[in-house]
Parts: C-alpha cells; sequence; structure tokens
C-alpha cells in the first residue's frame, strides 16, 4: 500500500467533517465527536506507518550488531565484500584481493553470513 495514497486519503477524510461543520454554522458534537474521529485516525497512522518502520529499524540494528568477521556484506553504496576486521563504530571490509576500506556500521545495507547460501542469480532471458 503506498503510503502517500494513504496519506492523502486520511487527510482528505479528516477535513471533510470540518468544513461541513463549517457550512452549518458550529460544530455539532463538541469535543466529543472530534475525540471519536481522531483517535481512530491516530491509531490507522500508527499501525500504517509508524509501528512498521519502527520494526524495519530495530531489525537493520540487531543486523548491524550481528556482524562478525568472515560475514559478507553490502553496503549503502553498492559494494559488497567481506568483513575483515570488526571494531564498535566500524567495519575494515576487503573489496577485492588487498583492497580495503573502513566502513562506518550504519552505512551496512545487508549481510550475508558466511554459513548462508548466496542468492541465485536469474540469467534466463525471455523472449
Amino acid at each position: 500500500m503506498n503510503s502517500r495514497l494513504v496519506l492523502a486519503a486520511l487527510t482528505a477524510a479528516s477535513l471533510a467533517p470540518l468544513a461541513s461543520a463549517q457550512e452549518a454554522g458550529g460544530a455539532t458534537g463538541g469535543i466529543i465527536g472530534q475525540l471519536i474521529f481522531f483517535v481512530p485516525l491516530i491509531l490507522i497512522f500508527y499501525f500504517l506507518l509508524i509501528r512498521p518502520a519502527n520494526q524495519r529499524q530495530k531489525k537493520h540494528r540487531q543486523m548491524i550488531e550481528a556482524v562478525v568477521r568472515g560475514d559478507t556484506v553490502i553496503t549503502s553504496g553498492g559494494l559488497i565484500g567481506k568483513v575483515v576486521k570488526v571494531t564498535e563504530q566500524e567495519l575494515s571490509v576487503e573489496l577485492a584481493d588487498g583492497v580495503r576500506v573502513r566502513v562506518v556500521r550504519s552505512m551496512i545495507a545487508d549481510v550475508r553470513s558466511k554459513n548462508d547460501p548466496a542468492p541465485a542469480a536469474n540469467d534466463t532471458k525471455s523472449s
């Protein structure tokens, strides 16, 4: 589900009752009517937008903390290499024979453990 589409729909839905109340000459239902409307709206925002983002962030943090020497990592810049040294804030990654770079842990996009099989490449072309 596209989050921008959901956000636009919820914004439009939240503004419609306010516009009709102004046209009618006053707010009907007062503060209780607004609370009945906004509490579910806040819950929808939480469960559709905030909670999934927090879960992804927690999973990424756990993945980065579990990196050990010998793992294959993919950086956010797209570089793939093998971890040769692990410190608290940085990793030393060997990209090729004799080519090592220091990478800040937060810039690791994916970790492939040395025990995990490499994903199969789909090189077949359909005509």
